[in-house]
């Protein structure tokens, strides 16, 4: 019983969560984490795309994740950030 239970919980409040690695470049690119998260807040625009309210950041050593439940999103920002000339691992 309490697996049914439990089955029908996750089944109503799961959603897919996508992500996205985005791998710095040899010459530094400056405060990527804060750009993304002001891109977030709607305090800057990047390429006339539109905000992702639910974007997540996380910063690593050579490396920032992004993650979002809205596929649409990320997948433009994966785009704008391969016309940059950055090393992505697509969404995944």
């Amino acid at each position: 019983m309490a697996r049914a239970v439990a089955r029908r919980w996750l089944a109503k409040v799961a959603t897919a969560e996508y992500r996205i690695r985005v791998m710095y470049r040899a010459r530094e690119y400056r405060n990527l984490p804060n750009l993304l998260r002001a891109f977030r807040d709607g305090k800057v625009k990047i390429a006339n795309l539109h905000p992702v309210q639910d974007l997540g950041v996380r910063e690593d050593f050579d490396f920032v994740e992004v993650w979002s439940h809205n596929y649409e999103g990320l997948y433009k920002l994966g785009q704008w950030f391969e016309k940059q000339d950055f090393d992505t691992t697509g969404i995944w």
